[in-house]
């Protein structure tokens, strides 16, 4: 007997050792707690093991086993008090079950009790702790050789594996833990490192006005040839102005010239100058706008308007950087940084023959696009406090926005972008009868709005006079969707002036009536309920003025 319990002893002390060995082996507890429970199984001759830890949600799951399948091993699943395992948890007492089959609170999940009908099943659980807490339970049961034999020691051996496999869950939460804190202090820090540019004169906390930041940092201090693009009244202008104070010609002339308000011969004189008697008038010698920019920077906005002939005599001032003054024949050599501005889509003009491909690729160096308001909207509280700020203070008043003035001004379309906001908020800020702006102080509550009003003057000729588009648009009965459905079919107009697609009439008579619906409505002769429904069902965006 004594030679028996010396030999279990052994084994005992050699399977704490393996296990010790392949729990500190790594900080994989899914790889070394399985390790460690199949050699206890295999060295103690026990037929199978688990480990069930505690779950977010508060239940108990299955992390490993031994001895089960993988569809018996997804059954793993306890509440808390639940069963042997779940009383185990919540109790934090090791419990012993001699035989498996005469014990009630065996819930046999996996199916332990039916392996082995003919034998006796013993079953051994002991809670996982650490830190006096209870992390999960670990789970044995073997055949019973001998009736008469204890259980002391087997759950004496599962006890102290446990004791490990606590610590070593503790290690890891610990790990785990101070690992997702370094890498969420790693993502904050970067967060807060990434650079957050700032443009004299220029609003913009949106993304997508903090990328043209960038673009605008990371281009200015060379020399390259700006082309800035995007729709009238964005900025422009501004932009190339930061790029220039951005640079190093900082201290050098920044010069500006419109080219869509200038005629050729007036334009060619501007930038390039003109000698004495060049021309009638031409009384002395007048340097050019290039020549006045030597050092500095040269803006040249709206590109896209020059004249074929013109576009070539440009190409050859970018490409030699010199040129000769309008009656002139001595050539004039200049270092100026060229940025470059249009509203148009040079890329169509090109291939109509309306630009010249080389000078398209000559000016088309660097691209910043700048957004439309619309595309920024974030922006706009922030755009009219400042237009308000500069407004009270250049005329003596007290002028604040409410919540439902910024309501209306968010909500806007505005086709004039920035210039147009600041030209309302100075309009609606002079004519308002108090100091605090709403939603009634703006001109397109009583249907005065200039941008509307030059909507509609725009699209006047759009339809010949007399003439009415008959659309008609028949409402979806409710059987097939109701209000979530919209109009299935329009039909051919006889307007020969009349956009042919369905969504095309809907945004021309849209666009004919200032975007008031009812109007457009009644242009197509339909009702405004069956509008709206045509309006969804093309996904078009009413635009607000």
């Amino acid at each position: 007997m004594g030679s028996m319990h010396h030999e279990r002893a052994s084994i005992e002390l050699l399977t704490i050792y393996q296990v010790s060995k392949i729990l500190g082996g790594s900080l994989d507890i899914h790889k070394t707690f399985r390790e460690a429970i199949n050699t206890l199984v295999s060295m103690m001759g026990w037929r199978r093991s688990t480990v069930i830890l505690s779950a977010d949600d508060g239940g108990l799951v299955g992390l490993c086993a031994v001895g089960l399948s993988s569809e018996e091993s997804r059954r793993l699943r306890f509440a808390t008090g639940e069963g042997i395992v779940g009383r185990v948890f919540a109790g934090g007492v090791p419990m012993v079950v001699p035989d498996i089959a005469r014990e009630p609170l065996f819930l046999n999940r996996t199916g332990a009790a039916d392996q082995s009908p003919d034998e006796t099943i013993a079953y051994i659980a002991t809670p996982i702790k650490a830190d006096r807490r209870t992390l999960g339970v670990l789970t044995m049961d073997r055949v019973v050789t001998d009736r008469t034999s204890s259980f002391d020691e087997d759950a004496r051996l599962l006890a102290m594996v446990a004791a490990l496999m606590g610590q070593n869950l503790l290690l890891h939460r610990a790990v785990s833990f101070e690992h997702e804190r370094m890498v969420d202090e790693t993502r904050r820090l970067t967060k807060a490192l990434k650079p957050v540019y700032q443009l004299d004169q220029v609003i913009g906390q949106s993304a997508r006005m903090q990328q043209v930041f960038a673009e605008v940092h990371q281009v200015a201090p060379a020399r390259t040839t700006v082309l800035l693009r995007g729709e009238s009244g964005t900025g422009k202008e501004v932009i190339a102005r930061a790029i220039h104070n951005l640079s190093p010609r900082k201290d050098e002339p920044f010069i500006r010239v419109n080219c869509a308000a200038l005629t050729e011969s007036l334009l060619e004189s501007e930038l390039f100058g003109h000698e004495k008697g060049a021309f009638t008038g031409a009384m002395g010698t007048r340097k050019g706008r290039f020549e006045m920019a030597h050092g500095g920077t040269l803006f040249l906005d709206e590109i896209g308007d020059i004249s074929a002939s013109f576009q070539a005599k440009l190409l050859r001032v970018l490409q030699e950087r010199e040129f000769e003054r309008v009656g002139g024949s001595q050539p004039i050599r200049v270092d100026v940084r060229l940025v470059l501005a249009t509203n148009r889509n040079l890329e169509k003009m090109v291939a109509a023959g309306e630009f010249r491909a080389d000078l398209y690729y000559r000016i088309n160096v660097v691209s910043v696009f700048l957004p439309a308001l619309r595309e920024r909207r974030e922006d706009i509280p922030l755009m009219v406090e400042y237009f308000l700020q500069r407004f009270n203070r250049e005329n003596q008043r007290q002028v604040r926005v409410t919540p439902q003035a910024l309501r209306v001004l968010t909500s806007c379309y505005w086709p004039g972008n920035v210039r147009e906001l600041e030209n309302c908020v100075e309009r609606t800020a002079t004519m308002a009868m108090s100091e605090a702006l709403t939603d009634l102080s703006f001109p397109c509550h009583d249907n005065r709005c200039l941008t509307q009003v030059l909507h509609h003057i725009e699209r006047e000729d759009a339809v010949k006079p007399g003439r009415t588009v008959r659309i008609p648009i028949e409402e979806v009965p409710m059987g097939r969707g109701g209000d979530e459905h919209v109009a299935d079919h329009v039909a051919d107009s006889d307007a020969d002036d009349k956009p042919e697609g369905e969504r095309d009439r809907l945004i021309w008579a849209m666009e004919r009536c200032g975007w008031v619906q009812a109007k457009a409505a009644r242009l197509l002769n339909i009702t405004p309920r069956q509008m709206g429904y045509a309006l969804q069902k093309h996904r078009i965006e009413v635009r607000k003025f």
